[in-house]
């Protein structure tokens, strides 16, 4: 019971202090009883009380006149405004997945559907059967989760949903839509290559094309459109440096060099030393193809268009040819289905940068130069290295564990 009660403003039993209200705006009532101000907190004295019922009335009000201002807008209108008005800045390939997506799936069961009109409960049955039924990868479903925040967003951002239903969507961590539970055989772990498997794959790869693309992967970490983007004017032999700020894409069918994946995926790349004669040798041989194969090269070089627009040569790439002929990401097709048949390792050049992440982790690399030389834009994806359970990591523990 109140002790108090003072223009909505009372004392509970316990000594700590509400308030209520009741008032009509737009020709509609609202009545609201609170015992914390607008942060959660608890109102200690009458004057907090006071205090965040007259801020409680104010948010009342304008959240009232902005709901009776909002414009009813299907799934398909707001994402076909977010398309013309709200993504210039985003990436191609952005671009191009966010389509797919809309086109592919999205479009057909939600675009003529309200926005405000779409629950929880909704979108959450979609993820499930995507991921469960559909048997959709557990990375690819989160593409969908990311959509709907997307297309929630910008609906909230244009009037066209109100902030109750904005943050029961997409901020309140109670109800927001999220994704299915992670299936139990479902693997979304760091996969690194063995100590044997390395030394296999070295012997695979030496003297071939991939070459190069394959130790830029497994000794410095790049992924693999950055393997392919770099060009002879970022490699530093004489401080033993790549300069990363750029990757190699298909564009509307064309090879196009554009920025890499994150801001943070501009940096520095130290070499080995292994690696920094490795790149010697190929500069040589490089100067050396430039010379007795000129007219060669001249004739099967291509031009593409590089970050700033200019359009350059292949032979400025490290991935071309000593005829002058382009390498792409599609180099490591073959490879890929040969090593499984030939070595029977499941290969993927993307392990190649789990690899290099593990086995810097296992040599106790500091996590803040691993996330700099790997180009994380979160020191939580750093750290996953350091907690993925390899075969080296577990001769460790035993040897430890022997040790206590």
């Amino acid at each position: 019971m109140a002790k108090n009660n003072d223009a909505g403003v009372f004392q509970l039993e316990n000594g700590l202090w509400a308030y209520r209200f009741v008032i009509v705006v737009e020709g509609k009532q609202i009545t609201k009883r609170k015992t914390t101000d607008e942060f959660g907190n608890k109102l200690k004295t009458k004057k907090q009380a006071i205090k965040a019922r007259e801020n409680a009335i104010i948010e009342a009000r304008i959240e009232q006149e902005r709901k009776h201002k909002i414009s009813r807008r299907t799934v398909e209108e707001v994402y076909k405004e977010y398309c013309e008005k709200g993504r210039s800045d985003r990436a191609y390939m952005t671009i191009r997945k966010q389509d797919c997506l809309w086109r592919n799936h999205l479009k057909e069961r939600f675009g003529k559907r309200f926005i405000d009109e779409i629950s929880v409960a909704e979108v959450n049955d979609y993820l499930a059967e995507k991921y469960y039924k559909d048997g959709y990868a557990y990375r690819y479903t989160e593409s969908f989760l990311k959509m709907f925040y997307l297309v929630f967003g910008q609906a909230y951002s244009r009037d066209y949903l109100d902030v109750d239903s904005y943050n029961k969507l997409c901020l309140n961590k109670d109800t927001k839509i999220h994704m299915p539970k992670l299936k139990t055989d479902d693997d979304t772990d760091i996969v690194a290559f063995t100590r044997e498997e390395m030394a296999r794959l070295d012997e695979y790869f030496r003297g071939t094309n991939a070459e190069t693309a394959y130790l830029l992967g497994m000794y410095c970490g790049l992924r693999i459109n950055e393997a392919f983007g770099l060009k002879w004017d970022h490699v530093d032999l004489e401080a033993g440096t790549i300069l990363i700020d750029r990757q190699q894409q298909y564009q509307n069918s064309l090879i196009k060099l554009v920025p890499v994946k994150t801001r943070n995926g501009n940096r520095t790349v130290y070499l080995s030393d292994k690696m920094k004669v490795y790149f010697q040798k190929l500069a040589n041989k490089r100067a050396e193809d430039a010379i007795r194969l000129k007219a060669v090269r001249e004739q099967k070089q291509r031009f593409i268009d590089d970050l700033d627009g200019k359009r350059i040569p292949s032979t400025e790439m490290v991935n071309c040819l000593p005829d002058g002929t382009i390498q792409t990401v599609n180099a490591m097709k073959y490879p890929t289905r040969n090593i499984k048949e030939k070595l029977g390792i499941d290969f993927k050049y993307h392990y190649l940068r789990h690899t290099f992440g593990t086995r810097m982790a296992e040599l106790n690399t500091p996590e803040h130069l691993l996330l700099k030389q790997m180009g994380h834009g979160n020191i939580h994806v750093t750290q996953l290295y350091y907690l993925a359970v390899t075969k080296t990591g577990v001769d460790v523990l035993q040897d430890n564990l022997n040790k206590l």
